[in-house]
């Protein structure tokens, strides 16, 4: 049976991460959005020590896990991108590795200096399309090294897991002709020569956060860093082994999204709801929808799709953290997450008029961080793809 309810240890979670996201986080939520490339050493180092003291990755399985992280960007989404963790590259080591490369690449999130985790994926050729990476990985049999070439963009976190003891998972081919049956994923450790961030994107949104480029050349890696088998299987493209692996790693990280996407979206509806109560305007429940005033429908309608999203996203959560296969569901809710922040947040700008679109609060902010949700972690249409396939039956090349 699903079961949401939390445990005295979740709540008190989660009632302390919204605390640090209302006296913390919040205050100096504005000015990291206006200087994008700054970085926020005191929060940095605060979010390790947490970290160190038992609070845990950003990366969590189970619903209380999910809701300390909607408590987080309800604070701000670029912050909690920025607090140190394995990250993406940790969901991609435990959805692909073996437990002895888990211990060891996972272990060093724990001790030291703070340190980041981060996954590449996407190309300058080959974004929602993962068949068409470029990025290659040959084996050197006399040094029994993997050498990686190519070019990785929208690397959310990269430049920071390149610069601190960090690491990248990095999808690459081991065979063009293969597809999708060619593509595997190898630990690319922070000061690997040959590895080397060209740029730092400027963004519309979650600016506290850095999105980075990585270029490899003949960036060289210990064979034991490939996550997972190096054959390639020649069978149906869209049940490969190394295609099976990226979509596990998307299962973890799809709700974890969604759940990012809802604290974004709460965060606006709670600023709606305060404004409206100081100017004495009450939400009347309970009433038929032809004696409500068109602001009432509207606060309803954006409530019900907070809700309906919430709800996708708390049983995809739940069936990860009992390590039921989650596909569907996590394709759900990042696809409805997505849609839903995206339109709460443009709304209430929209309700809120010129308070909306005022930088002196943060509700323009936050629809401009909401946009990021049905864009990474694979876009609304490609989710809404999955989804459909699912559902139906259909494979990759009966459903595009």
């Amino acid at each position: 049976m699903i079961d949401f309810e939390l445990t005295p240890e979740e709540q008190a979670m989660i009632d302390a991460a919204h605390k640090e996201a209302l006296e913390v986080v919040r205050p100096i939520s504005r000015y990291y959005d206006e200087h994008e490339h700054e970085s926020p050493k005191d929060f940095i180092e605060q979010q390790w020590q947490q970290q160190a003291q038992g609070g845990g990755s950003i990366l969590g399985l189970g619903v209380g896990a999910s809701l300390r992280i909607l408590e987080n960007c309800w604070g701000d989404a670029g912050l909690m991108l920025v607090a140190p963790s394995s990250g993406l590259g940790g969901a991609a080591i435990l959805a692909s590795g073996t437990q002895e490369q888990q211990a060891n690449f996972l272990k060093r999130f724990g001790e030291g200096e703070p340190k980041w985790g981060a996954m590449a994926m996407t190309e300058p050729g080959a974004g929602s399309d993962t068949a068409a990476i470029q990025t290659t990985a040959v084996l050197d049999t006399e040094t029994n090294e993997w050498v990686l070439n190519g070019e990785k963009i929208f690397i959310t976190g990269g430049q920071r897991s390149m610069e601190s003891d960090g690491l990248v998972v990095v999808w690459a081919t081991v065979d063009r002709t293969a597809g999708r049956a060619g593509m595997k994923p190898f630990v690319v450790e922070a000061g690997t020569p040959g590895a080397t961030i060209d740029k730092v994107e400027n963004k519309l949104g979650i600016r506290a956060s850095d999105t980075a480029t990585l270029i490899l050349d003949n960036c060289r890696i210990p064979y034991e860093n490939i996550l997972g088998s190096p054959e390639v299987r020649r069978v149906d493209s869209s049940q490969t082994a190394g295609f099976k692996r990226a979509m596990a790693t998307f299962d973890m990280t799809r709700p974890i999204i969604a759940a990012m996407a809802l604290g974004v979206g709460r965060a606006s509806l709670d600023f709606v709801r305060e404004t409206l109560e100081k100017e004495g305007i009450p939400i009347r429940y309970g009433l038929p929808s032809h004696k409500l005033t068109a602001i009432e429908r509207d606060v309803m309608e954006m409530e019900a799709a907070y809700k309906a999203a919430l709800t996708l996203m708390l049983r995809a959560t739940w069936m990860m953290s009992q390590f039921q296969p989650n596909s569907l569901e996590a394709s759900m809710a990042k696809a409805k997450a997505g849609i839903v922040v995206a339109w709460i947040t443009q709304k209430a700008v929209e309700m809120m008029g010129p308070l909306g679109y005022s930088r002196k609060y943060l509700l323009e902010k936050w629809m401009r961080d909401g946009k990021i949700n049905d864009i990474f972690e694979g876009t609304g249409q490609i989710n809404m793809l999955i989804v459909a396939r699912r559902i139906l039956d259909y494979t990759r090349e009966e459903l595009k």
